[in-house]
């Protein structure tokens, strides 16, 4: 039960900030040997334009060294997880069989059927394992002999039209 306060005091801290999250599902559940909360069947999660889906979410809490209270560590989303993240102007939609976040380090890990999507300039990038810091820009994408890194980009010919 306590972990429910702690989601509860979590989400009203956003709220402080002008940063609504909120979470949707049929099932909950908080376990506060683990630090962890669990929503299952039909996870909706808003939080400003940003959304997440899933069937499975698991939310994994520490406490913050600075302010001595348990804050949420890590979202891990599974079964059919997918996402739209607006960021620096650029939209963002992925999917994946497992969807890792860090706050903190403001890192996503896309695992399993790997999928990335930047909408604005249309490219795409298909691995088994997505990895994207937020932080320094750092992008990684693994693929395997059987199933490759796929990047997928449209290149404006400028050239090519001035023919036409």
């Amino acid at each position: 039960m306590k972990i429910f306060l702690i989601l509860i005091l979590s989400i009203s801290t956003l709220i402080a900030k002008n940063e609504k999250l909120t979470i949707d599902a049929v099932y909950f559940q908080a376990e506060d040997s683990r630090n962890v909360a669990t929503f299952e069947i039909n996870v909706k999660i808003q939080m400003g334009e940003d959304r997440l889906n899933a069937q499975k979410l698991e939310l994994f809490f520490e406490i913050d060294k600075d302010t001595n209270k348990k804050v949420v560590s890590k979202y891990e989303a599974t079964k059919k997880a997918d996402f739209e993240i607006y960021s620096n102007g650029k939209l963002y939609k992925g999917s994946g069989d497992k969807i890792i976040y860090e706050p903190k380090k403001d890192e996503y890990n896309i695992i399993g059927n790997a999928f990335l999507h930047e909408v604005n300039e249309d490219r795409k990038v298909y691995g088994d394992h997505i990895y994207i810091n937020q932080l320094n820009g750092e992008a990684r994408v693994k693929g395997n002999e059987k199933k490759p890194v796929r990047f997928i980009l449209n290149i404006d010919n400028k050239e090519k039209q001035k023919e036409e």
